[in-house]
């Protein structure tokens, strides 16, 4: 992804709302799946980490982008934002 691209996806998840929290749990299977599934559907998914939660932000990013099979767009203090390509091109909502 280059910094045009990424730059789109930034732009456009200012409007979205954090659809997940992250709290004193952590990330968890359940929790990855539940993302996976979000990203297939949306393609574009805004994450909140919460305060009480003790890990790192930027490697809780590439450990869900990782198990997800998404990309980390942007990490901005407790929040991070994930795209990946909705696999059927005529469902995708969004063209970069």
């Amino acid at each position: 992804m280059n910094s045009k691209q990424r730059s789109m996806l930034k732009g456009l998840a200012m409007n979205e709302p954090s659809i997940f929290q992250i709290g004193k749990g952590g990330l968890t299977p359940e929790l990855t799946k539940a993302i996976g599934d979000a990203l297939e559907k949306r393609e574009l998914v805004k994450i909140n980490i919460l305060k009480n939660c003790d890990e790192d932000v930027n490697i809780m990013a590439e450990a869900i982008a990782g198990r997800t099979g998404s990309e980390v767009v942007q990490v901005i203090g407790k929040k991070l934002v994930l795209f990946k390509y909705q696999k059927d091109p005529k469902k995708r909502r969004i063209e970069i």
